[in-house]
């Protein structure tokens, strides 16, 4: 196996590198570091790093077909800046076309894509079935739906992951690390009145092993636990592990215009079609994360999303 991994130096990208490459997997990541570290991706052997971004048509069509790999895994995503629209198009929408463009000359086998679970904007209810209809309203959702959707019409065989909060070294985004770096500084927080589903980067891993696979099943899968838990339950969990008393309460805001109350998906489809179902807890995948926070610390974290009105005063 062959695998151009498109964004390796972020969280899942990095995680699948250290999955894979010791299974004597060989490996050539691109990734322009927008949210991604150097550092995460330390030289090693079978393994090759480019710097550059996937918007660009001639360096991904050059890798591609110099490398010839046997699958494409695109974990590439822009996303720090909502209101930067111009970026997100350029790596979510015509970075995808590229990346399918070249995997279709060079004979590529399989696509692994990773989707937002945002692409369904508001659902209409919860857990999110697979078959729910996609109606994304932020920068970032409608731009990675529409690369998600430039992959489905390539005719190349594929899978599409649509993600439940992955929780596990080197996470930068959500309120994880928000809650961690700032509880641990001393500095206020505030929780918004959301839910949200979160699995261990363990569950994840033992999944990829399943859809990678040449000739194995296609389409669109949920990946989640299925199971809700509110933003204060993240924010009660830190605050225990830290070992801290607060003077008051946290305060909970409503979530703000470009943000959704609740987002859990269902993994039914993908549980049946993978025998596949995540096996660690909340509680278990919370205190795995904060451990390594523990030893590593936080650094960078970022977000897709504006701050609720009432959290800015």
């Amino acid at each position: 196996m062959r695998v151009l991994l498109a964004g390796g130096a972020g969280c899942l990208g990095a995680a699948i590198v250290d999955h894979l490459q010791p299974r004597g997997v060989e490996i050539l990541v691109i990734d322009n570091y927008a949210t991604g570290k150097p550092g995460n991706l330390p030289p090693r052997p079978g393994l090759t790093v480019v710097e550059g971004t996937i918007a660009d048509q001639a360096l991904v069509r050059r890798l591609v077909l110099d490398f010839a790999p046997t699958h494409v895994v695109h974990s590439a995503a822009s996303y720090k800046d909502p209101n930067d629209w111009i970026e997100d198009a350029r790596t979510n929408v015509l970075g995808a076309i590229y990346l399918v463009t070249a995997a279709k000359e060079a004979r590529v086998e399989r696509l692994i894509n990773f989707q937002t679970a945002l692409c369904y904007g508001r659902p209409k209810q919860v857990p999110i079935a697979i078959a729910h209809p996609t109606n994304p309203f932020t920068s970032y959702g409608i731009s990675k739906t529409a690369g998600e959707q430039i992959i489905a019409a390539s005719g190349l065989p594929f899978v599409s992951l649509r993600l439940a909060n992955v929780t596990g070294p080197r996470l930068a985004i959500g309120p994880i690390p928000t809650f961690y770096k700032r509880l641990k500084a001393g500095q206020k927080c505030f929780c918004t009145a959301a839910v949200r589903d979160f699995l261990d980067l363990a569950d994840f891993l033992s999944l990829l092993d399943l859809v990678l696979p040449s000739g194995g099943p296609t389409g669109l899968f949920n990946v989640s636990t299925g199971e809700g838990h509110a933003i204060k339950d993240v924010f009660d969990q830190v605050v225990r592990h830290l070992g801290l008393t607060l003077a008051e309460p946290v305060p909970v805001v409503p979530v703000g215009a470009d943000d959704v109350v609740a987002v859990v998906l269902d993994p039914s489809e993908t549980e049946r079609v993978f025998k596949w179902r995540a096996r660690y807890s909340f509680e278990e995948t919370m205190g795995r994360m904060l451990q390594w926070y523990d030893a590593h610390g936080v650094t960078d974290v970022f977000s897709h999303l504006h701050a609720p009105v009432e959290a800015r005063s």
